[in-house]
C-alpha cells in the first residue's frame, strides 16, 4: 500500500482497497495533502456519517462503493457507486451511509 510517509505517488492503486471498513466507524486515509488541496478516501460503516458542517472550499465527492444520503443546505441527495456530487463552499452539508459506503473527497483551496 504505502510507505511509512503515506506516499502514493508514481504507483498504480485501486481506490476501494486503500481504505477498509470498520464496524461502527468512519475511516479515512489521506492520499495527497498539498497546500492547494487534499485528496482523501473515506469508508463509512452502515448508519455512520458526518454531522452537518461547512467548508470554505468546494468539495468534489466520488462514490466508489455503497450508497449514502448527502444533505446540502437542506436538500437531500441519494448517491451511489459511480456517481459524483459537488458540495459548494460555505453551504452546510452532512452525510449518512445508507449501507457501507466509500468515497473519494477532493478539496481544492482557492
Amino acid at each position: 500500500m504505502s510507505d511509512a510517509k503515506g506516499d502514493f505517488t508514481g504507483r498504480v492503486l485501486t481506490m476501494t482497497n486503500l481504505v477498509a471498513y470498520q464496524e461502527g466507524s468512519v475511516v479515512s486515509k489521506t492520499v495527497l495533502d498539498k497546500t492547494i488541496g487534499t485528496i482523501t478516501l473515506f469508508a463509512f460503516d452502515a448508519g455512520e456519517g458526518l454531522s452537518e458542517h461547512t467548508a470554505p472550499y468546494d468539495a468534489f465527492v466520488q462514490v466508489i462503493d455503497g450508497e449514502a444520503e448527502v444533505t446540502i443546505a437542506g436538500s437531500l441527495h441519494s448517491v451511489q457507486a459511480g456517481q459524483i456530487l459537488i458540495m459548494p463552499a460555505n453551504q452546510p452539508h452532512a452525510l449518512r451511509a445508507v449501507n457501507r459506503f466509500k468515497m473519494l473527497l477532493v478539496m481544492i483551496r482557492a
